[in-house]
């Protein structure tokens, strides 16, 4: 026999693989049909549960809803609820864009605008109105009104949380925009987008279901050359999905769910059940090929790689869990989203596989599309290998000169996320959505046309002060609030429900010298300045300029509210919480890993070399989304020169734990050939030859799942969609083939030290729950 069949043949099942009493048992039915009638059990009960799901999930779009980006507990969320509460103010909801023809100051114009903002007021689920065209013989508010004098604003506060907000302006807004007499309205605002980012994901979710299921299902024949064994992991994969669906309802009842959740959930569920069916598909392959029964192969895949999938899907949600300490609403439904998504993948692959490869016995391997014909007839069906030569090959290479090919991999990394170095967070709105939906036309249309636009305001409460005792004072700290640098602007803002409080109209200039126009004061305590800032609120003279004003002394109890407010305290938040976040995520994989391997080394080793090829997605997000670089690589969106700072969050704790589940993969077949051999380089090209063909398939199968996010509109879902498949496909080919089996080579036998304490604990744990996959 040659060198060449020493390294391909399979390796022989030691003695202890058996168990106790394996000797003497009944060899099983060779077919696998013995007790085939029970067999059918599993498979039809969970087509009855996936139906039952199915039908559970329908209603679960209308339930999802926008929003939860910014960081609770804030002072900026303090003043604007207390802004709401006391003064009938805030940041709207829903925002009017209306043009009259023949201008806004005629009769016609003034009788419909006040009809109009009489039929907003009264309709139900709205709190608050504020109009250009007031009620009664109030004069018109300027502050609404465009510079070109042709259009004017209509705000409203709608009632309840997010989702009853949207509902809410789901219901109105149809009915208010349009042309109505001499007026034409458009709507924006946040209830508004919240409506219509549900709409484009839900279509972006259909479009991408299409491409990604027949993707999916060709590159696993062309990997697998069966298709009854492609469509047993597609298959799982769909059934993830229907209960993720229906997980989403559920989880809506316990918390806020954002509307893109849905189209990450179930790309993230497909993907990993995927990965998953594909990973208990080939392992029994494998078995078969080495000639044991069906039965024998079943139970062999189920108890170990049914082990590595538990430990994995374990690895993702604990992954996920670290958003659960950050306070963004957003991202802690995402963390409980994906969390049960994984959990139920595994589940889902672990319960079902088994019994339909039972089903299936020899069968698995049938209807190669590949295989040559010979005259009339096929040749009979041959699996591919258990092994990969070509990875066999490149890690033969790589261990070789570990530290070559390492370190040049390494570097490589390093260079393609240097982008991410000059990253500029920001808070998403309604420029995610496609530039032709009405919420991001008219916004725009605002954003050019109004200089006192929301956007740009801080809102200063002082909940403590009197108007009417406390003027001087109040007219000193106004002064001051002028004098500050990009200052631009500073009014009074008025109570819709109890009359204006008083306003400095004409700039900072006048305000400096106290010219101001006194006007009717709300009941009890309470004032409010509105800051016209710089240009951007989401700059560094917006986050300097919060900053002053939270420094400056002021008469009694002082908050701050608006954009940038908001920016500067979730800023605050997460870095103050990211910390925490981190070290749980190193904290739980490494105790996963541990249990796994038995190694101390390993999953430090796991921890950094996962950082590290992340820093590839990050650098692309900053080049193409912050910066507006190869957008014709992933379609068209509107470049903010920002970066919502959730999305890098999200990614990480997605894309690492995925990659962590692809090293899992290895370390297992790593481990099973060291513990067989002693030989830790041969382990290590072993390892990588036997599932370099795995991790790239699934690899491809995911980025297809998570690339098909980014043909969506939303440039959110656009984000990480390509960043997911980046991430999977670098992590796949460079980290596993190359950087992995470098640094697994230079530590040799330091890879499986363990101090004597956790050694014996390990053993323990291990012969507890089966974890060791090498016996």
């Amino acid at each position: 026999m040659s060198s060449q069949d020493l390294d391909t043949a399979p390796a022989p099942s030691p003695p202890s693989a058996r168990g106790p009493g394996a000797a003497g048992r009944t060899a099983p039915d060779p077919a696998g049909c013995t007790g085939r009638g029970r067999a059918w059990l599993v498979p039809a009960l969970a087509f009855v549960v996936t139906v039952l799901l199915g039908v559970a999930g329908l209603g679960t779009p209308e339930r999802l809803a926008n929003g939860g980006y910014t960081a609770s507990g804030t002072e900026s969320e303090r003043a604007n609820r207390l802004l709401a509460d006391r003064f009938g103010g805030g940041s709207p909801d829903l925002v009017l864009l209306v043009r009259a023809e023949g201008g806004l100051d005629t009769a016609r114009a003034r009788a419909e605008g006040r009809q109009l903002t009489l039929r907003l007021a009264r309709a139900p689920g709205v709190g608050g109105v504020r109009s250009y065209w007031p009620g009664g013989a109030a004069a018109t508010d300027p502050a609404l009104r465009s510079e070109d004098g042709t259009r004017a604003l209509v705000t409203a506060d709608l009632t309840g949380a997010d989702r009853d907000a949207a509902r809410t302006a789901g219901t109105l807004v149809p009915e208010l925009t349009g042309h109505h007499g001499a007026l034409r309205v458009q709507a924006t605002g946040p209830a508004w987008v919240s409506v219509e980012a549900g709409r484009v994901s839900q279509r972006d979710l259909v479009r991408a279901e299409l491409v990604a299921a027949p993707l999916t299902l060709l590159i696993l024949v062309l990997a697998l050359r069966s298709l009854v064994a492609a469509l047993v992991p597609l298959v799982i994969g769909v059934v993830a999905v229907v209960g993720t669906v229906a997980l989403l309802r559920l989880l809506s009842y316990a918390m806020p769910v954002s509307v893109f959740a849905m189209n990450l959930a179930t790309a993230l569920g497909f993907g990993l059940a995927v990965d998953y069916g594909l990973l208990l598909v080939t392992r029994y392959r494998e078995e078969l090929r080495t000639g044991k029964p069906v039965a024998v192969a079943v139970e062999r895949t189920a108890r170990r790689a049914g082990h590595t999938v538990a430990v994995s899907a374990c690895t993702v949600a604990l992954s996920m869990a670290a958003l659960l300490v950050l306070p963004l609403p957003f991202l802690r439904s995402m963390a409980w989203a994906g969390m049960a998504v994984a959990l139920l993948a595994a589940a889902t692959a672990v319960l079902l596989v088994p019994p339909v490869l039972n089903l299936l016995g020899t069968r698995v391997d049938r209807w190669d599309p590949l295989a040559a014909p010979r005259g009339r007839h096929r040749t009979r069906p041959r699996a591919p290998r258990a092994d990969s030569p070509a990875w066999r090959t490149v890690a033969r290479v790589v261990t070789r000169r570990p530290l070559y090919y390492g370190g040049g991999c390494a570097l490589a990394l390093l260079l393609l996320a240097s982008p991410f170095a000059h990253v500029h967070f920001g808070l998403s709105d309604e420029r995610v959505l496609p530039a032709h939906t009405e919420a991001h036309r008219t916004s725009q249309a605002i954003r050019e046309g109004f200089t006192s636009r929301a956007e740009r305001n801080l809102t200063v409460v002082l909940p403590d002060v009197d108007v009417a005792d406390d003027r001087a004072a109040l007219s000193a700290y106004e002064r001051r609030v002028a004098a500050l640098p990009s200052v631009v602007r500073v009014a009074g803002v008025p109570a819709p429900t109890s009359g204006a409080l008083w306003a400095s109209p004409d700039g900072p200039a006048r305000a400096a010298r106290g010219d101001r126009v006194r006007v009717a004061a709300p009941p009890g305590p309470g004032a409010v300045l509105t800051v016209t800032g710089p240009e951007d609120p989401q700059s560094r003279a917006g986050r300097d300029l919060v900053k002053r004003l939270r420094a400056l002394p002021a008469p009694g109890e002082r908050l701050v509210t608006g954009r940038a407010a908001y920016l500067s305290d979730t800023r605050d938040a997460v870095r103050g919480r990211l910390p925490l976040a981190a070290g749980i995520v190193a904290l739980t994989t490494w105790a996963m890993l541990f249990l796994l391997t038995g190694s101390v080394l390993l999953p430090v080793k796991a921890l950094v070399v996962g950082a590290l090829s992340l820093g590839t997605s990050f650098g692309l997000m900053v080049h193409v989304f912050q910066d507006g670089h190869l957008r014709e690589a992933v379609g068209e969106f509107t470049v903010t020169g920002t970066l919502d700072m959730t999305m890098p969050l999200l990614m990480f704790v997605i894309a690492f734990g995925l990659a962590i589940d692809y090293e899992i993969f290895l370390l297992s077949r790593v481990k099973e050939h060291y513990a067989l051999t002693g030989d830790n380089r041969q382990a290590v090209v072993e390892g990588v030859a036997r599932t370099g063909r795995l991790v790239t398939t699934g690899a491809l199968a995911v980025a297809v799942v998570t690339g098909a996010l980014a043909t969506s509109g939303v440039t959110l879902l656009k984000l990480l969609g390509t960043g997911l498949a980046v991430a999977v496909l670098v992590d796949a080919v460079l980290v596993r083939g190359v950087l992995v089996p470098a640094c697994l080579t230079v530590a040799g036998r330091a890879n499986w030290w363990t101090p004597a304490p956790l050694a014996r604990a390990h053993a323990r744990i291990s012969a507890r729950t089966g974890l060791d996959e090498s016996r």
